[in-house]
């Protein structure tokens, strides 16, 4: 079994705050963890700590039944992956991939055996008498991977792995690292601030804030149900729009009232005693251009950004920038008047004060 539990996990420096604090989390038998969020919230630390490379102050690392905190990372059958690759220069690639291997006094027979299949799945044969100078950014991170399959660990520890490639390659290891988890069948767990990456890869996201998750749940349960704005933001990508709202009462039901545009709510009436100030999130992709002007807001053109296939119009309303993203399919001038139509479907709803969907169960 590689399921993994965290029980109330702290970390805490000398003579500073906690950089994580009362960390608890699940982690299932073959699941894909993804750890998201913003530079310094604590994800590559929390990662150490199950790799045993950095010292718990409180709490506990479970890795199956068994309680890992006193054990040398070397015994705690996971495999790290680092953001910079760490190859040793002077070596092969064969002989980085079986380094662990001979410290481990693995034999010779089964060392080999093991390269040769890490190597099958990553196509990296060509590359095995190579050094890592001669090797490309996407290569060293297939070495990389390859060091840490040949280990059969239990667990795979990934800590921004592609953060130093460049978009294409990316985008294609992405595909590749998704495809290795459904053949090694392991457990993996994957630190990013790369939304993309997150909602591409994660079987869950958790995402953290400040050495706290935020939320966690699956990509869709986040996209569609963010707990808050601060998490709605972070996974938005490109950026949620908001724009201030009010709720209003018709005929027992409540509707959100976007500058006269009236959608359902989906709320409960009884909220209407103490209605809250409230913001209306909407991402991008959930707006529509329509001829129509009825129930619909009016916006002028600022620019187009063209990106493959789509196209984000970047709009103005009430000095506010806000952004529709739409198949390209036609062109837009600077200054045009276009109506952007909303759906009550799409709209997610927040406390101005509190900044907490009001929607969400958490």
């Amino acid at each position: 079994m590689s399921s993994i539990s965290l029980r109330s996990l702290s970390k805490q420096y000398t003579n500073e705050k906690h950089t994580l604090e009362n960390i608890s989390l699940d982690i299932k038998d073959k699941e894909f963890l993804v750890l998201l969020g913003p530079s310094g919230c604590g994800k590559s630390t929390l990662l150490r700590m199950i790799a045993g490379i950095e010292d718990i102050t409180q709490g506990e690392v479970y890795i199956g039944d068994v309680c890992v905190n006193e054990l040398e990372p070397k015994d705690r059958e996971v495999a790290m992956v680092f953001q910079n690759y760490a190859l040793y220069p002077h070596m092969t690639v064969y002989e980085n991939m079986a380094y662990g291997l001979k410290i481990k006094k693995v034999k010779k027979i089964e060392r080999e055996k093991r390269i040769q299949a890490a190597a099958d799945i990553l196509q990296i044969n060509p590359l095995l008498k190579r050094l890592p100078s001669q090797l490309s950014g996407g290569q060293k991170q297939r070495v990389a991977i390859g060091r840490a399959i040949v280990k059969e660990p239990k667990v795979f520890l990934m800590d921004e792995p592609l953060s130093n490639l460049d978009a294409k390659l990316r985008n294609e290891m992405r595909i590749e690292i998704k495809k290795l988890h459904e053949r090694l069948d392991s457990t993996f767990i994957y630190v990013t601030h790369d939304q993309v990456e997150a909602v591409t890869l994660g079987d869950r996201i958790a995402i953290m804030a400040e050495g706290r998750f935020r939320q966690i749940g699956t990509p869709m349960e986040i996209i569609e149900s963010p707990v808050d704005m601060f998490v709605a933001n972070f996974i938005s990508s490109p950026p949620i729009n908001y724009l201030d709202a009010a709720l209003v009462e018709r005929d027992g039901r409540v509707y959100v009232d976007i500058d006269g545009v009236l959608l359902e709510a989906n709320l409960p009436v009884e909220m209407m005693e103490h209605p809250p100030q409230i913001v209306a999130g909407i991402r991008p992709e959930h707006c529509s251009i329509t001829e129509d002007s009825t129930d619909a807001l009016s916006m002028n053109v600022l620019f187009t950004e063209i990106i493959g296939t789509d196209v984000l119009l970047h709009l103005s309303y009430k000095e506010l920038h806000f952004i529709v993203k739409k198949s390209f399919d036609q062109t837009y001038a600077k200054g045009q008047r276009l109506n952007v139509a909303l759906t009550s479907k799409h709209v997610i709803l927040f406390d101005q004060h509190t900044q907490r969907n009001l929607r969400s169960p958490q």
